[in-house]
């Protein structure tokens, strides 16, 4: 298990930029979603720091997806990130957050008219389109507006990502982009070229995320520049590459991620090394990580409630929360490391799985792992939970949303409130 011994205090404790977490759970409640606003800000200057060029413009672009709330969208945007969102709610956040929609890019497939209508009314410069379809939907809304946009297209390099099948991407038959191989991205690109309103200015791959080999990314960069030198041949200008995210994450001792700055710094050189080899010119490289960037700094707390052993079957450890706030152990059997956040000080006695509230036989946070002996109203802290958790959060049995709080310094400062019963109805209708 990684825990740094900082996160220890004198008393046996779990603190979080000098803040107990017991401290936090008493002033702020549980469940609740707890941010290291130090990590957040160190980890993202250094993706900046590292990813730079002398002949290209370089873009680093957070995903929202892994996690979207004002606070954390505006403290990307004061630190030079772009924001990447999916859809009309991730949009409106980041502009309620004041993000420069020239800083915006909108992503994903099946993109609503009302959601390209919005993005074109905000500003927002650059659209990534996932098929032709859309394209012409695009097209047509800006001939209505009398508008221009910068487009760029997602295709797909067939890379074999190593990663979970749920979140590979860029497979063949993925449900994402366009496919380079068989000559359907390259056809799609001269006809976007044709259409009135759209400027375009690049393609965009994304091969998966949780990816441990560095070298699935290197593999993408040179298809792509590949395919970039056929479109040259076909005269399409191509001045942006966007190569995505995915990088993966330490959750377990099961992981075995690279160590993406220095990673960072190579993938540029190689870019630099296989453009200068190849004659070609791109005027910006971007990329969008979103786990990578935030993960490590989120930690969510839970209160212990009943304890069920059965016979010499298992050890059960109840908490107030579960599969709605962390949906991705129910979704694809993610796995965490957690620890008893007031006791770090005595010796795990068994192994115990941690169960949550919701009426579901797969509400299991965490299988067979070893617990100082759990007791009632005990604090337990699961680390590593700042991708996927907020974003992804249920309201099945109608459970609350988590509150967020930022740390740092000895100082917390909530940023997500939590929800309140009224909440939770507000928009049902009464007779």
């Amino acid at each position: 298990m990684k825990l740094a011994s900082h996160m220890i205090n004198s008393e046996g404790i779990l603190a979080i930029s000098e803040v107990r977490v017991t401290d936090l759970a008493k002033e702020y409640g549980t469940p609740l979603y707890v941010y290291d606003e130090s990590l957040l800000k160190d980890t993202a200057l250094s993706f900046l720091h590292a990813f730079q060029s002398n002949i290209f413009k370089t873009r680093i672009i957070y995903a929202s997806k892994a996690s979207s709330f004002i606070a954390l969208l505006q403290l990307y945007q004061k630190l030079g990130l772009s924001i990447d969102v999916v859809s009309e709610g991730e949009l409106y956040t980041a502009l309620k957050a004041g993000v420069c929609p020239d800083n915006i890019i909108f992503h994903g497939n099946n993109k609503l008219d009302e959601e390209l209508e919005m993005a074109i009314d905000s500003g927002v410069a650059t659209i990534v389109l996932d098929n032709f379809d859309e394209a012409k939907r695009l097209s047509k809304i800006l001939e209505e507006k009398n508008r221009v946009v910068s487009v760029l297209l997602r295709v797909n390099p067939g890379v074999e990502a190593h990663t979970h099948d749920y979140i590979k991407t860029a497979t063949s038959d993925s449900k994402f982009g366009i496919g380079i191989k068989n000559g359907a991205a390259l056809d799609i690109l001269k006809a976007i070229h044709q259409l009135p309103f759209l400027q375009l200015k690049g393609i965009h791959s994304h091969i998966g995320s949780q990816i441990f080999s560095s070298q699935s990314f290197i593999e993408a960069s040179k298809i792509l520049l590949d395919f970039i030198e056929i479109c040259k041949d076909n005269d399409l200008d191509i001045s942006i590459l966007n190569l995505g995210g995915g990088f993966g994450v330490y959750y377990t001792e099961e992981d075995t991620p690279f160590d993406i700055p220095e990673f960072l710094k190579k993938l540029s050189a190689i870019l630099e090394e296989e453009l200068s080899i190849r004659k070609l010119k791109l005027e910006e490289v971007w990329l969008e990580p979103g786990r990578s960037l935030v993960n490590e700094s989120g930690t969510t707390l839970y209160e212990i409630g009943d304890i069920k052993k059965i016979d010499n079957e298992a050890n059960y450890a109840f908490i107030n929360g579960g599969m709605g706030d962390n949906l991705r152990v129910s979704l694809y059997g993610a796995k965490y490391e957690a620890v008893i956040a007031n006791r770090l000080n005595e010796a795990s006695q068994a192994l115990w799985r941690v169960a949550g509230k919701y009426c579901e036989s797969g509400d299991v946070l965490l299988r067979d792992i070893p617990l100082a002996n759990p007791q009632k109203r005990d604090i337990l802290a699961v680390l590593r939970t700042g991708a996927y958790t907020f974003s992804m959060f249920s309201n099945y049995n109608r459970l609350r949303r988590p509150a967020v709080v930022f740390v740092s310094n000895g100082v917390s400062r909530l940023v997500v409130k939590r929800e309140s019963l009224d909440d939770l109805i507000a928009l049902d209708m009464e007779e």
